[in-house]
């Protein structure tokens, strides 16, 4: 145990680690040394930021609530705190089955977690006041501040909480609330921050970019909020995660197309095709206009690539429609694609008004079979791209390759670009062009032609 050390532990979306990474900063103001993610627990605190979004994230968040638990009854560690989606949505229960945890925090308590961190930690406290010049303001959203714990070149950027759409399965919205925007002049403001200390690609995420604006602006202002963004100097790449397809804003295609540090690159959870299926998941959209925009926007941003997620399993799901998913699938070609089962989550509309009737042996085989489809199609992407020259980003150094990505591939969820250090001579963070001589089913090969 080493004392004064908290160790956070983050655990699900990148929205979650924008959280741990500002509520780091804040901690630092208060004497304590820190570590994000260690390979080891072995600070005297642990901190950790769950996630509350499907079963299997929460179980893996109850583990790890256990695990440190365990470590705490052996004293390798003094105390132990929560946070996060699970801890909002399930405080009560939690503090009922693990009361070892010393104490449970909501999504956006920061403030009282802070102030107990302060009493925990036997620090100056002159030190940590002078040290921490945004105290009162602790959790406020003018906080744009933050220890970052991805590669020194890019961040994420929350531009807004909550959600306000209707989907049937989703428990966000009882987690977090309304969508709440926030301005544009303070987020450009942290991308200025950040570009200042080296950031040059920033990742916009939010549980609905389309929806940026509508209550601050009264109308969606994503497409501005992007160009103000891309305006920034030092910003070479700006990528977008989390569009919805409902009411898309065509405006942002615009951006897109005539922005050449704007990614071309959109990320837009679709979950299904069938009319009835969207239907009853409460879309708000039906087959024809899902068809309609994903042309619409092949059309106006040549080149892009498309991340969606698929969703097999929902309640009613036939396997008619499960076909037509998997054709679907075949016909748009998706550059990138993730799918998931469904997984019922208590106090959800299609908790309370459908019955989970698709057995978990149908789910699965669901699964697999869109996965292999979508499998085919990503290694005859990867394959198209060899003697192309493209553009990476060098993210880090692994074994004995450099590993870099493109403008169509966002962190740790898309292919990667190797380069082995033999051939080629290059630094993290940096920019190059470089010649694509390989592909399997999951990476790159290259070699660099010029620097960028």
């Amino acid at each position: 145990m080493i004392k004064n050390r908290i160790d956070v532990i983050t655990l699900g979306c990148s929205k979650n680690l924008v959280d741990s990474e500002k509520l780091m900063k804040l901690l630092e103001g208060n004497g304590y040394t820190l570590r994000h993610n260690p390979d080891k627990v072995n600070g005297e605190i642990v901190v950790i930021n769950t996630c509350g979004f499907i079963g299997d994230a929460k179980e893996e968040s109850i583990n790890m609530i256990l695990e440190v638990c365990d470590l705490k009854a052996r004293r390798r560690v003094r105390k132990v705190f929560v946070m996060g989606c699970l801890s909002e949505r399930y405080m009560a229960e939690l503090s009922d089955e693990i009361p070892q945890v010393d104490k449970y925090y909501g999504k956006f308590d920061w403030a009282q977690l802070v102030d107990d961190l302060a009493r925990s930690a036997e620090v100056d406290s002159d030190t940590a006041e002078a040290s921490c010049p945004l105290r009162d303001g602790i959790g406020e959203a003018s906080f744009i501040d933050r220890v970052q714990t991805t590669p020194r070149h890019y961040a994420y950027v929350k531009i807004s909480e909550g959600c306000d759409r209707t989907c049937a399965y989703c428990a966000i919205p009882i987690i977090t609330g309304r969508h709440v925007s926030r301005p544009m002049d303070e987020i450009v403001d942290e991308v200025r921050l950040l570009v200042s200390k080296g950031v040059t690609e920033i990742q916009l995420i939010a549980q609905d970019l389309t929806y940026y604006g509508v209550d601050l602006y009264k109308s969606q202002s994503i497409a501005q909020l992007v160009e103000r963004i891309s305006d920034v100097e030092g910003v070479k790449w700006v990528r977008l995660h989390y569009g919805y397809p409902t009411h898309f804003p065509m405006d942002l295609l615009r951006v897109m197309r005539e922005r050449d540090n704007v990614c071309k690159y959109l990320d837009i959870a679709l979950q299904h095709v069938s009319s009835n299926v969207l239907k009853r998941m409460r879309r708000n959209i039906n087959k024809e206009e899902t068809i309609k925009l994903l042309r619409t926007i092949r059309r106006e941003v040549p080149g892009i690539y498309l991340r969606t997620t698929l969703m097999v399993g929902f309640p009613g799901e036939t396997e008619e429609e499960f076909e037509e998913l998997l054709q679907f699938t075949k016909d748009m070609r998706f550059e990138r694609m993730g799918a998931f089962a469904y997984s019922e989550e208590e106090g959800t509309y299609a908790a309370e008004n459908y019955v989970d009737d698709i057995v978990d042996d149908v789910k699965q085989t669901r699964l697999d079979r869109l996965m292999r489809v979508q499998q085919r199609i990503a290694e005859e992407v990867s394959a198209s791209h060899i003697g192309q020259t493209m553009q990476i980003v060098i993210d880090r150094e692994e074994g004995e390759y450099y590993i870099g990505r493109t403008q169509y591939d966002s962190p740790e969820v898309d292919p990667e670009v190797l380069l082995l250090k033999n051939d080629n001579a290059v630094e993290v963070g940096h920019f190059y062009m470089v010649e694509i001589t390989g592909a399997d089913e999951f990476d790159l090969y290259g070699k660099i032609a010029s620097k960028k």
